[in-house]
């Protein structure tokens, strides 16, 4: 197949979503009183890219998710539980 009869893709990446995945990790973690290096070896993940999922500086792969949410006793989808709205609408 041709490359050039598909359109282009634009690359996406969502900032305040990453911010906020890697900061409901943190709150979860820290709940838990679980430390980044205890979750980095538990999920088998560098404890470098616990650090940078939670501050929101990877875009982490699904499965680093999912060995996180197991790690954490959560189910995945609790991770993303968060208001992704650019604009907060006050009520």
């Amino acid at each position: 197949m041709n490359n050039s009869t598909f359109p282009s893709v634009k690359y996406i990446r969502r900032e305040k979503a990453i911010k906020l995945i890697g900061k409901k990790i943190r709150d979860i973690r820290k709940t838990q009183k679980i430390t980044q290096a205890q979750l980095a070896f538990e999920a088998g993940i560098p404890r470098n890219q616990v650090v940078n999922i939670e501050l929101g500086k990877v875009n982490t792969s699904i499965s680093s998710i999912i060995a996180i949410a197991e790690i954490l006793d959560v189910h995945p989808k609790e991770l993303f539980d968060i208001d992704f709205s650019e604009n907060k609408k006050s009520k």
